[in-house]
Protein backbone atom coordinates (compact mmCIF):
# COMPACT_ATOMS: atom_id res chain seq x y z
CA UNK A 1 0.00 0.00 0.00
CA UNK A 2 2.85 2.39 -0.70
CA UNK A 3 1.97 5.75 -2.21
CA UNK A 4 4.05 8.44 -3.88
CA UNK A 5 3.49 12.00 -2.74
CA UNK A 6 3.35 14.33 -5.75
CA UNK A 7 2.69 17.45 -3.72
CA UNK A 8 1.11 18.73 -0.50
CA UNK A 9 -0.14 22.22 0.24
CA UNK A 10 -1.53 23.98 3.31
CA UNK A 11 -5.17 24.87 2.61
CA UNK A 12 -7.86 26.28 4.93
CA UNK A 13 -6.09 24.92 7.99
CA UNK A 14 -5.70 21.47 6.48
CA UNK A 15 -3.61 19.82 3.76
CA UNK A 16 -4.40 19.37 0.08
CA UNK A 17 -2.34 16.48 -1.23
CA UNK A 18 -1.76 14.83 -4.59
CA UNK A 19 -0.60 11.21 -4.72
CA UNK A 20 -0.11 8.14 -6.90
CA UNK A 21 0.17 4.40 -6.30
CA UNK A 22 0.62 1.21 -8.27
CA UNK A 23 -2.90 -0.12 -8.74
CA UNK A 24 -3.56 -3.83 -8.92
CA UNK A 25 -7.04 -3.26 -10.33
CA UNK A 26 -5.82 -1.09 -13.21
CA UNK A 27 -2.36 -2.63 -13.60
CA UNK A 28 -1.00 0.91 -13.78
CA UNK A 29 0.14 3.83 -11.70
CA UNK A 30 -3.02 5.71 -10.70
CA UNK A 31 -3.31 9.25 -9.32
CA UNK A 32 -5.68 10.72 -6.76
CA UNK A 33 -6.01 13.71 -4.47
CA UNK A 34 -6.91 13.93 -0.79
CA UNK A 35 -7.86 16.98 1.26
CA UNK A 36 -7.33 16.43 4.98
CA UNK A 37 -9.31 18.99 7.01
CA UNK A 38 -7.84 20.44 10.21
CA UNK A 39 -9.99 18.07 12.29
CA UNK A 40 -8.00 15.13 10.87
CA UNK A 41 -5.10 16.08 13.13
CA UNK A 42 -7.23 14.90 16.08
CA UNK A 43 -8.42 11.61 14.59
CA UNK A 44 -10.36 9.96 11.74
CA UNK A 45 -12.91 12.08 9.87
CA UNK A 46 -15.75 11.21 7.44
CA UNK A 47 -14.83 10.92 3.77
CA UNK A 48 -16.57 12.47 0.76
CA UNK A 49 -15.57 11.09 -2.63
CA UNK A 50 -15.77 13.32 -5.70
CA UNK A 51 -15.81 11.74 -9.17
CA UNK A 52 -14.84 14.13 -11.96
CA UNK A 53 -16.16 14.41 -15.50
CA UNK A 54 -14.85 13.88 -19.00
CA UNK A 55 -11.27 15.11 -19.69
CA UNK A 56 -10.67 15.90 -16.01
CA UNK A 57 -7.93 14.64 -13.70
CA UNK A 58 -7.44 14.28 -9.96
CA UNK A 59 -6.42 17.96 -9.92
CA UNK A 60 -9.57 19.44 -11.46
CA UNK A 61 -11.90 19.37 -8.47
CA UNK A 62 -9.44 20.51 -5.78
CA UNK A 63 -8.21 23.39 -7.96
CA UNK A 64 -11.50 24.61 -9.44
CA UNK A 65 -14.36 23.86 -7.03
CA UNK A 66 -13.31 25.76 -3.90
CA UNK A 67 -14.59 22.90 -1.75
CA UNK A 68 -11.77 22.82 0.82
CA UNK A 69 -13.11 25.85 2.71
CA UNK A 70 -16.40 24.08 3.38
CA UNK A 71 -14.80 20.69 3.98
CA UNK A 72 -12.72 22.37 6.70
CA UNK A 73 -15.86 23.82 8.29
CA UNK A 74 -17.61 20.44 8.38
CA UNK A 75 -14.58 18.25 9.08
CA UNK A 76 -14.85 16.25 5.85
CA UNK A 77 -12.00 14.57 4.01
CA UNK A 78 -12.25 14.99 0.22
CA UNK A 79 -10.95 12.28 -2.13
CA UNK A 80 -10.86 12.83 -5.91
CA UNK A 81 -9.60 9.96 -8.12
CA UNK A 82 -8.29 10.42 -11.65
CA UNK A 83 -10.82 9.74 -14.40
CA UNK A 84 -8.92 6.98 -16.21
CA UNK A 85 -5.63 5.13 -16.28
CA UNK A 86 -2.87 7.00 -18.12
CA UNK A 87 -1.40 3.89 -19.75
CA UNK A 88 -1.31 4.56 -23.48
CA UNK A 89 -3.47 2.28 -25.61
CA UNK A 90 -4.15 2.41 -29.38
CA UNK A 91 -6.78 5.03 -30.10
CA UNK A 92 -7.08 6.21 -26.49
CA UNK A 93 -6.86 9.86 -27.55
CA UNK A 94 -8.87 9.63 -30.78
CA UNK A 95 -11.87 11.29 -29.08
CA UNK A 96 -12.22 13.43 -25.96
CA UNK A 97 -15.23 11.44 -24.68
CA UNK A 98 -13.69 7.94 -24.76
CA UNK A 99 -10.36 6.59 -23.58
CA UNK A 100 -7.99 8.94 -21.76
CA UNK A 101 -9.87 11.00 -19.19
CA UNK A 102 -13.08 9.08 -19.85
CA UNK A 103 -13.11 5.84 -17.87
CA UNK A 104 -16.82 6.12 -16.96
CA UNK A 105 -16.23 4.32 -13.64
CA UNK A 106 -16.76 0.84 -15.08
CA UNK A 107 -14.63 -2.30 -15.29
CA UNK A 108 -14.03 -2.76 -19.02
CA UNK A 109 -14.54 -6.25 -20.43
CA UNK A 110 -13.54 -5.50 -24.04
CA UNK A 111 -9.89 -5.54 -25.17
CA UNK A 112 -7.67 -3.58 -25.07
CA UNK A 113 -9.49 -1.54 -22.40
CA UNK A 114 -10.05 -4.52 -20.11
CA UNK A 115 -6.33 -4.70 -19.32
CA UNK A 116 -6.33 -1.34 -17.48
CA UNK A 117 -9.69 0.44 -17.53
CA UNK A 118 -11.07 -0.97 -14.28
CA UNK A 119 -11.92 2.22 -12.46
CA UNK A 120 -15.06 0.76 -10.86
CA UNK A 121 -13.02 -1.76 -8.87
CA UNK A 122 -10.29 0.80 -8.26
CA UNK A 123 -12.63 3.35 -6.71
CA UNK A 124 -15.01 1.08 -4.80
CA UNK A 125 -12.44 -1.37 -3.44
CA UNK A 126 -8.73 -0.78 -3.91
CA UNK A 127 -8.51 2.99 -3.49
CA UNK A 128 -11.10 2.93 -0.74
CA UNK A 129 -8.96 0.41 1.17
CA UNK A 130 -5.80 2.43 0.57
CA UNK A 131 -7.35 5.70 1.80
CA UNK A 132 -8.67 3.94 4.89
CA UNK A 133 -5.27 2.47 5.67
CA UNK A 134 -3.00 5.46 5.00
CA UNK A 135 -5.13 8.50 5.83
CA UNK A 136 -7.18 9.48 8.93
CA UNK A 137 -10.41 8.33 7.31
CA UNK A 138 -13.49 7.18 9.21
CA UNK A 139 -14.24 4.26 6.92
CA UNK A 140 -17.77 3.67 8.23
CA UNK A 141 -18.85 7.21 7.25
CA UNK A 142 -18.33 7.85 3.55
CA UNK A 143 -20.38 9.64 0.90
CA UNK A 144 -20.01 10.17 -2.83
CA UNK A 145 -20.68 12.97 -5.30
CA UNK A 146 -19.64 13.82 -8.84
CA UNK A 147 -20.07 15.94 -11.95
CA UNK A 148 -21.25 14.93 -15.43
CA UNK A 149 -19.54 11.58 -16.15
CA UNK A 150 -18.60 11.64 -12.48
CA UNK A 151 -22.21 12.35 -11.58
CA UNK A 152 -23.07 9.16 -13.47
CA UNK A 153 -20.39 7.42 -11.41
CA UNK A 154 -21.64 8.83 -8.10
CA UNK A 155 -25.23 7.81 -8.79
CA UNK A 156 -24.41 4.31 -10.03
CA UNK A 157 -21.91 3.55 -7.28
CA UNK A 158 -24.22 5.00 -4.67
CA UNK A 159 -27.17 2.95 -5.90
CA UNK A 160 -25.15 -0.25 -6.17
CA UNK A 161 -23.40 0.20 -2.81
CA UNK A 162 -25.65 1.93 -0.29
CA UNK A 163 -23.65 0.19 2.45
CA UNK A 164 -20.42 1.87 1.32
CA UNK A 165 -21.77 5.35 0.52
CA UNK A 166 -24.14 6.81 3.09
CA UNK A 167 -24.92 9.93 1.03
CA UNK A 168 -25.11 10.65 -2.70
CA UNK A 169 -25.25 13.83 -4.76
CA UNK A 170 -24.43 14.95 -8.28
CA UNK A 171 -23.93 18.00 -10.47
CA UNK A 172 -25.33 17.69 -14.01
CA UNK A 173 -25.04 13.89 -14.09
CA UNK A 174 -25.34 11.59 -17.10
CA UNK A 175 -28.31 9.77 -15.57
CA UNK A 176 -29.24 7.40 -18.41
CA UNK A 177 -26.07 6.45 -20.32
CA UNK A 178 -27.87 3.62 -22.14
CA UNK A 179 -30.08 6.22 -23.81
CA UNK A 180 -27.67 9.05 -24.70
CA UNK A 181 -24.71 9.27 -27.13
CA UNK A 182 -21.94 9.78 -24.55
CA UNK A 183 -23.04 6.77 -22.55
CA UNK A 184 -23.82 4.51 -25.49
CA UNK A 185 -20.37 5.13 -26.94
CA UNK A 186 -18.63 4.41 -23.62
CA UNK A 187 -20.70 1.43 -22.52
CA UNK A 188 -20.43 -0.29 -25.88
CA UNK A 189 -16.73 0.45 -26.13
CA UNK A 190 -15.90 -0.79 -22.63
CA UNK A 191 -18.57 -3.45 -22.04
CA UNK A 192 -19.56 -4.68 -25.49
CA UNK A 193 -22.98 -5.04 -27.10
CA UNK A 194 -24.91 -6.77 -24.29
CA UNK A 195 -27.42 -4.25 -22.85
CA UNK A 196 -27.72 -6.36 -19.70
CA UNK A 197 -24.19 -5.32 -18.73
CA UNK A 198 -25.01 -1.70 -19.48
CA UNK A 199 -27.93 -1.64 -17.02
CA UNK A 200 -25.58 -2.22 -14.08
CA UNK A 201 -23.97 1.12 -14.92
CA UNK A 202 -27.10 3.11 -15.74
CA UNK A 203 -28.53 5.14 -12.84
CA UNK A 204 -32.01 5.30 -14.34
CA UNK A 205 -32.15 1.53 -14.73
CA UNK A 206 -30.64 0.97 -11.29
CA UNK A 207 -32.96 3.29 -9.37
CA UNK A 208 -35.97 1.49 -10.83
CA UNK A 209 -34.71 -1.77 -9.27
CA UNK A 210 -32.66 -0.64 -6.26
CA UNK A 211 -33.86 2.63 -4.77
CA UNK A 212 -32.00 3.94 -1.75
CA UNK A 213 -33.71 4.63 1.56
CA UNK A 214 -32.33 8.16 1.82
CA UNK A 215 -32.56 11.24 -0.41
CA UNK A 216 -30.35 11.78 -3.47
CA UNK A 217 -29.48 15.38 -4.34
CA UNK A 218 -29.04 16.58 -7.94
CA UNK A 219 -28.26 20.09 -9.18
CA UNK A 220 -28.67 20.87 -12.89
CA UNK A 221 -28.09 24.13 -14.74
CA UNK A 222 -30.87 25.14 -17.12
CA UNK A 223 -28.38 26.73 -19.54
CA UNK A 224 -26.31 23.54 -19.77
CA UNK A 225 -25.50 22.92 -23.44
CA UNK A 226 -25.59 19.15 -22.84
CA UNK A 227 -28.92 19.08 -20.98
CA UNK A 228 -31.34 17.95 -23.69
CA UNK A 229 -29.13 15.48 -25.58
CA UNK A 230 -26.68 13.97 -23.10
CA UNK A 231 -27.97 14.45 -19.54
CA UNK A 232 -31.76 13.89 -19.66
CA UNK A 233 -32.48 14.30 -15.90
CA UNK A 234 -36.20 13.82 -16.49
CA UNK A 235 -35.57 10.14 -17.22
CA UNK A 236 -34.02 9.58 -13.79
CA UNK A 237 -36.63 11.67 -12.00
CA UNK A 238 -39.48 9.69 -13.59
CA UNK A 239 -37.88 6.35 -12.70
CA UNK A 240 -37.09 7.51 -9.16
CA UNK A 241 -40.65 8.68 -8.55
CA UNK A 242 -42.03 5.36 -9.76
CA UNK A 243 -39.63 3.45 -7.48
CA UNK A 244 -40.26 5.62 -4.43
CA UNK A 245 -36.75 7.10 -4.42
CA UNK A 246 -36.63 10.55 -2.84
CA UNK A 247 -34.70 13.07 -4.98
CA UNK A 248 -33.89 16.66 -4.03
CA UNK A 249 -33.67 18.17 -7.51
CA UNK A 250 -32.57 21.76 -8.11
CA UNK A 251 -32.89 23.30 -11.58
CA UNK A 252 -30.49 26.26 -11.48
CA UNK A 253 -31.66 29.00 -13.82
CA UNK A 254 -28.96 30.34 -16.15
CA UNK A 255 -26.13 28.04 -15.03
CA UNK A 256 -24.14 25.96 -17.51
CA UNK A 257 -22.10 22.76 -17.27
CA UNK A 258 -18.84 24.11 -15.90
CA UNK A 259 -17.09 24.78 -12.63
CA UNK A 260 -18.56 28.25 -12.11
CA UNK A 261 -21.81 26.33 -11.61
CA UNK A 262 -20.14 23.89 -9.23
CA UNK A 263 -18.40 26.66 -7.26
CA UNK A 264 -21.74 28.38 -6.71
CA UNK A 265 -23.46 25.41 -5.11
CA UNK A 266 -20.60 23.31 -3.69
CA UNK A 267 -21.23 24.63 -0.17
CA UNK A 268 -24.81 23.32 -0.28
CA UNK A 269 -23.63 19.90 -1.42
CA UNK A 270 -21.06 19.60 1.35
CA UNK A 271 -23.65 20.67 3.91
CA UNK A 272 -26.00 18.00 2.50
CA UNK A 273 -23.36 15.31 2.95
CA UNK A 274 -22.27 16.59 6.35
CA UNK A 275 -25.81 16.18 7.67
CA UNK A 276 -25.55 12.47 6.99
CA UNK A 277 -21.86 11.82 7.61
CA UNK A 278 -20.74 14.01 10.50
CA UNK A 279 -21.76 12.66 13.94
Amino acid sequence: MAIRTLGEHACHGGVQGFYSHESRACAAEMRFSVYRPPQAREGPVPVLWYLSGLTCTEETFPIKAGAQRFAAQHGLMLVAPDTSPRVRLPGDDAAWDFGLGAGFYVDATVAPWSAHYRTYSWVTAELRELVGALFPAEVSRQGIMGHSMGGHGALTLGLRHPDLYLSVSAFAPIVAPSQVPWGQKALQGYLGDDPTAWREHDATALVARRPRRDTIRIDQGTADAFLAKQLRPELFLEAAEAAGQRVEYHARDGYDHGYFFIQTFIAEHLAFHAQQLVP
